[in-house]
């Protein structure tokens, strides 16, 4: 079996001879990753006023940081700081074919790996910075209406954006959403089944029905969800924290549901201790916990080091444990 079809047998549970792996810095990766090409008609704006950045996305949002300090940001000005102004509000032209030209020939030419497809997020993780999220959070509430017809546009968005990956020669598409604090979800489990399930099902239907996975990270504890993620046709959960469940309980919550984990070893609890044997003890006993034989297990690294205090070679330290596993 080459890469790409180790990966399918750990995302499908049809007895791959190993687990996936994706690490970076020259080690084993099953996978190619691709993303949105950029847009024709729009340019990043960036500016410096005393030790404040303040930059836009195409989105219409202006965000802004502390100069050499924060790599990321918080919104500053949302491109809906009113509602009068959905209706004249313009989506980006992701969808436009020109945009997926780049990643097409990314895919044609790798017959090897499994072909990635990022997405900019889904309903909530797009919405939540067009309103700011403490504004959008009342909004779920106080202005139902204008937010249904936002998701629902988006949405459409995202239906289009998947197909044309799915043109381009995608195998999965891969999305970011954190939808938890350290102990429960952002929202009430039914407030989620009533607002953003029907989203996730219309998302996950279309992806199934062009061939591709669905992948999902999120951050924070899930657990309320976690059935009803399944349901609308999620296959694997990106989880950076999988300790924050318990390990034991979540791996017996994914058999069940028979969906596949993809992880590194824990960030929060496992990764920053610098101890070795604890690293690597941990990254055995989630093969041990999620793999089996039947597949549901891909081992990854933690892209930002840095941000959490880990050395790279603890991050190795990890990596060799879930390589001694095959």
């Amino acid at each position: 079996m080459n890469p790409r079809d180790i990966v399918r047998c750990n995302l499908d549970f049809t007895k791959p001879p190993r687990i996936g792996l994706n690490f970076d810095r020259g080690r084993r990766d099953d996978f190619c990753w691709g993303g949105i090409g950029p847009s024709s008609v729009w340019r990043e704006r960036r500016w410096v006023e005393g030790n404040i950045e303040y930059y836009d996305d195409e989105w219409g949002n202006v965000w802004h940081r502390v100069s050499d300090m924060s790599s990321g940001g918080e919104v500053w000005q949302p491109a809906l700081a009113d509602w009068s102004a959905l209706r004249a509000y313009q989506l980006p032209d992701l969808a436009t074919p020109g945009r997926y030209e780049a990643v097409r020939q990314l895919f044609t030419q790798d017959h090897e790996h499994y072909h990635m497809a990022s997405l900019p997020g889904f309903p909530f993780a797009i919405c939540r910075y067009l309103r700011k999220m403490e504004i959008y959070l009342q909004d779920l509430v106080l202005e139902r209406e204008c937010v249904d017809e936002l998701h629902d546009r988006v949405t459409t968005l995202l239906e289009q954006v998947i197909e044309r990956f799915a043109q381009a020669g995608a195998d999965g598409v891969f999305f970011c959403e954190d939808w938890g604090t350290q102990e429960r979800l952002l929202v009430s489990p039914s407030m989620w089944r009533d607002i953003y399930k029907p989203l996730y099902l219309r998302l996950c239907s279309r992806a199934h029905h062009l061939g591709l996975h669905v992948i999902m990270h999120s951050c924070g504890y899930d657990w309320a969800i976690l059935d009803d993620l399944a349901e609308t046709g999620v296959n694997c959960f990106q989880f950076d924290q999988p300790e924050l469940y318990g390990l034991e309980r979540l791996a017996d919550k994914l058999h069940n549901l028979h969906m596949c984990l993809f992880s590194p070893v824990d960030i929060q609890q496992t990764l920053p201790t610098g101890d070795h044997r604890r690293i690597a003890d941990a990254a055995r006993r989630m093969v041990s916990l999620f793999g089996g034989v039947h597949g549901g297990f891909i081992a990854k690294n933690y892209s930002d080091l840095v941000g959490i205090g880990v050395k790279p070679e603890w991050d190795d330290w990890a990596y060799q444990a879930f390589l001694e596993t095959m």
